[in-house]
């Protein structure tokens, strides 16, 4: 099972309310290449992200760039949320 951690304190990507920020502390799949796919969306552990939108798609920000996120991937990614 691909597993990548960068902190024990985290949450689930799905959790984030919109607006919030979160620096990626761990993606955990059984799927190698949801894992590959993250990671060429820039989308690592120790990255910032922000929650843009939770309904009709799940969007989040990542730098400058935007990203619409599938239920894996969404599934795979926790966070450990930051005070603005």
């Amino acid at each position: 099972m691909p597993t990548t951690t960068f902190s024990s304190q985290s949450t689930s990507l799905k959790l984030l309310r919109f607006g919030q920020r979160g620096i990626i502390t761990g993606i955990n799949t059984l799927q190698d290449t949801t894992v590959q796919k993250l990671r060429r969306m820039g989308l690592t552990c120790g990255q910032m992200i922000t929650l843009e939108q939770r309904f009709p798609r799940f969007i989040i920000r990542a730098g400058n760039t935007s990203h619409a996120l599938d239920d894996i991937a969404i599934n795979a990614i926790y966070v450990r949320v930051v005070d603005h």
